[in-house]
């Protein structure tokens, strides 16, 4: 199994998301607001997103630089466009 740089920092966001969603049940077990509980699932929901992102993106930079370097000199600006269509993802 190979572990990239980005890799520990993705797990620390992950960990924590994971003790987010945890207080999370607890709101919900508790009763509290919906609106707060939605707010608190929303922030769950960005960490996740990011962690993915950053995964990604660590992908772009280190699994397929290899093939980059292949490529004719136009490749720096077509691996910056790939990067910029995964904010989409």
């Amino acid at each position: 199994m190979t572990v990239h740089a980005s890799h520990p920092e993705i797990i620390k966001r992950l960990k924590r998301a994971e003790g987010h969603l945890r207080s999370i049940v607890a709101m919900l077990e508790d009763g509290r607001s919906c609106v707060d509980i939605a707010q608190q699932l929303q922030a769950v929901e960005s960490a996740i997103c990011n962690a993915k992102k950053t995964l990604v993106h660590d992908h772009i930079d280190h699994c397929l630089e290899h093939v980059v370097r292949q490529v004719a000199q136009g490749a720096d600006e077509s691996v910056r466009e790939f990067k910029a269509i995964t904010k989409y993802l």
